[in-house]
């Protein structure tokens, strides 16, 4: 395998990652709130053992590991990530592997993948990020082996529900997030409208069985910590701490209610409470 490009390009589209850009942090949240859905999804995909796998968007290696364990004994795994301060995490965690495993710093969306390489290709969260998916999926596909699959993966692709009780505040937050997003990155709604689109990348790509499945993450009391973890970090402090100024004064306030520990509204300490959210993974052969 080798990279067609001397260095990482970033500037491809507003949402393009790049090699200085850490959230380590943030991309383990996730992985360990969802683990039993994605190791459901990668076990529901029967990975022969002996497997030669590309994790392309690797992030800090979660996954990687757990596909890793899918293709033992035997297997090969190769992680690839844009970010330098991810694949120094995943490469420390990926010493324990299984299998043979090494991890890259390469821009995914340009990579040379030789004929014959890869039994898998895995992609979670990663193809919104690109600025020319279908071109990337046809060079994937082109590497395959015999029977290979390629398996792209996003999360959210319908709103979440946080606050079972509120169905209007939650719009009008998910309203908020995607317009703060569109602000900072100078996007417009057109700019954004495509990343849903998993099923047609993988036609045009010419793969010629196309099969999606959108899994439920779904949780209720009693949390786990990596559920707690994951709802305060990632979205209470993380993504929401950033919109209440589009939001109207007396939903601003209800929000910081919601979301404060100490508040007797709070969200996770409801015996109503009740999350959903969905998990897209698309899996194209032949």
């Amino acid at each position: 395998m080798r990279d067609s490009t001397a260095a990482p390009r970033t500037n491809d589209r507003p949402l393009a990652d790049g090699a200085s850009r850490d959230y380590s942090h943030k991309l383990d949240l996730f992985s360990r709130f969802a683990e039993p859905e994605l190791r459901a999804a990668i076990a529901a995909l029967e990975i022969a053992p002996g497997s030669h796998i590309l994790d392309a968007g690797c992030g800090t290696g979660l996954q990687s590991m757990w596909l890793a364990d899918a293709a033992s004994p035997n297997g090969t795994l190769t992680a690839v990530d844009i970010s330098e301060a991810h694949a120094s995490v995943a490469r420390s965690r990926l010493r324990d592997a299984p299998i043979s495993a090494s991890v890259e710093v390469r821009d995914v969306a340009r990579m040379e993948v030789g004929p014959q390489s890869f039994d898998l290709v895995w992609c979670s969260n990663t193809l919104n990020h690109l600025e020319r998916p279908v071109e990337t999926l046809a060079r994937w596909r082109a590497g395959l082996r015999t029977v290979g699959r390629v398996a792209i993966a996003q999360s959210a692709f319908l709103p979440e529900m946080m606050f079972a009780w509120d169905w209007r505040l939650e719009t009008e937050i998910t309203r908020a997030c995607r317009q703060f997003y569109r602000d900072k990155y100078g996007l417009s709604a057109a700019d954004t409208t495509d990343a849903r689109n998993l099923v047609g990348f993988m036609r045009r790509a010419g793969f010629a069985h196309v099969t999606p499945r959108t899994i439920v993450i779904e949780r209720c009391s009693p949390l786990r910590s990596a559920d707690t973890d994951y709802f305060i970090e990632a979205i209470f402090n993380g993504y929401w701490r950033r919109v209440h100024s589009y939001l109207t004064a007396a939903d601003a306030e209800a929000l910081t209610r919601l979301t404060d520990p100490a508040s007797s509204d709070y969200a996770l300490a409801r015996p109503d409470f009740h999350f959903l959210m969905t998990y897209t993974l698309v899996v194209g052969s032949g």
